[in-house]
């Protein structure tokens, strides 16, 4: 009966079908009509029982919904609860190098709905596609399965800045394999995701590194590349050097020393320029930068050797 009464409270419309002060008014009576009102106060009470426990029972379809909704809210803080500690353990993993273990980790969640988990599980596949031991099969595998989950973080959270970055990378590496028509065709959209990942956080030192990387592949883009892009477009995608050095400064600035690539393409983007002095100081910075990859180790040496030039010339 508590439990009927519980749901009684909710059911507003049957209190006033059956209010209380009207009770009172037979005991008020005559003693025959006590007597007649008593049974058919019996009888009204025994109805009432009744009407109370139909109640219960339609109400309990609403108790089902009720209970489903706090299990379900009780889901998804669980489900958010894992995914977080998923992310935590993955950013971990990344940041101590671990390549293996962090795309063995991701790829058990593959069919995730998560935007952030799916561009990490997409950086995570690149990233087993560029080691030594991958053989070309599978490198080619890795980059298209990589593209896929990048395009599906964009899908889920078109508001991550992470999404758009790897959606642009991962798109750019599949024109690896499909030519050099396909890889300048996809130019602007390419362009375009890198230039929304930078709006939508200004402070990410790498995307807007890879817009820089961006311009300066177009401002070097050799004549019969520049001829396809002409076929391609109306007006072909274009680029400066002094472009590209404003986003590699703005990199820098965001982020100083965040990445021995950007250091080594300054010095080499002021080489295209003409300005050795600057050039050597930061080819100097970028072959003086701690190894913590093997992508650091072979900037040092390509900084060394471009250094190395210089002397010889002089």
């Amino acid at each position: 009966m508590a439990l009927a009464a519980r749901f009684w409270r909710f059911l507003p419309w049957a209190r006033a079908v059956f209010p209380g002060p009207w009770l009172s008014r037979g005991v008020a009576g005559s003693r025959g009509l006590c007597c007649a009102w008593r049974l058919r106060g019996s009888e009204v009470m025994g109805n009432l029982g009744s009407v109370k426990r139909s109640l219960l029972f339609s109400a309990l379809p609403y108790l089902g919904f009720e209970t489903f909704q706090v299990f379900s809210q009780a889901a998804v803080v669980h489900a958010t609860a894992k995914v977080e500690e998923i992310l935590e353990q993955a950013d971990y993993l990344y940041e101590s190098g671990e390549t293996e273990k962090l795309y063995q980790l991701l790829t058990q969640y593959k069919e995730s709905e998560d935007a952030e988990l799916l561009w990490r599980l997409a950086r995570a596949s690149r990233d087993i596609a560029q080691l030594s031991g991958t053989s070309e099969e599978e490198k080619k595998l890795l980059v298209y399965e990589a593209l896929e989950y990048a395009k599906r973080a964009l899908e889920k959270n078109e508001s991550s800045f992470a999404a758009h970055k790897w959606y642009a990378i991962c798109i750019s590496d599949v024109g690896d394999y499909e030519g050099i028509k396909a890889k300048i065709a996809n130019a602007y959209i390419i362009k375009e995701h890198f230039e929304k990942a930078i709006e939508l956080n200004p402070k990410d030192a790498t995307s807007i590194h890879l817009m820089g990387i961006w311009c300066y592949t177009f401002a070097e883009m050799p004549w019969y590349q520049r001829r396809i892009a002409k076929m391609l477009f109306a007006t072909p995608p274009s680029s400066t050097y002094e472009e590209a050095l404003g986003y590699f400064h703005r990199a820098e600035q965001v982020d100083p020393n965040f990445y021995s690539k950007n250091l080594l393409l300054l010095g080499k983007t002021y080489l295209k320029l003409h300005n050795k002095k600057l050039a050597a100081f930061w080819l100097m910075k970028a072959k003086d930068y701690p190894a913590h990859t093997e992508e650091d180790k072979q900037i040092q040496t390509e900084a060394a050797q471009l250094l190395t030039g210089f002397s010889d010339k002089n």
